[in-house]
């Protein structure tokens, strides 16, 4: 495997852009994205992470957007020296809440280890060696 770059900026705690709740909600009560995150306990490929969970391709790359969506994985970039690179993915969250506001709102926060860009990359190139 080759060297993984994180493409994506994160979605942090606090930067009023967090995920929809009906985004998290469909996402964690869909089986498949369930076996997906408990499967990506190092960056995975589409195809690595279809063929150890048995989803299909065609169907990964779908729950792979529905979580992505929710702000629940994070996508990078694993360099090969061949020039054939692929997209990697990677649990971005340490804990879901949903809480009910004030106004009577449901809410949702994801939760992450706060860090910054270059200890996202050497954390994601120690777990690719």
């Amino acid at each position: 495997m080759g060297m993984v770059r994180d493409d994506l900026s994160r979605r942090r705690p606090g930067d009023g852009d967090g995920p929809e709740l009906g985004a998290v909600l469909d996402a964690l009560e869909d089986d498949d994205c369930r076996t997906i995150i408990e499967h990506l306990e190092e960056p995975m490929t589409a195809a690595e992470l279809a063929e150890e969970t048995e989803i299909p391709s065609s169907t990964m790359y779908r729950k792979l957007e529905l979580l992505s969506e929710a702000a629940l994985i994070n996508e990078g970039t694993e360099i090969r020296p061949d020039g054939h690179h692929a997209s990697v993915y990677l649990t971005d969250f340490d804990e879901v809440r949903v809480q009910l506001d004030a106004d009577r709102s449901l809410d949702v926060t994801v939760e992450r280890e706060e860090t910054d860009a270059d200890e996202r990359l050497s954390a994601m190139w120690r777990a690719v060696r």
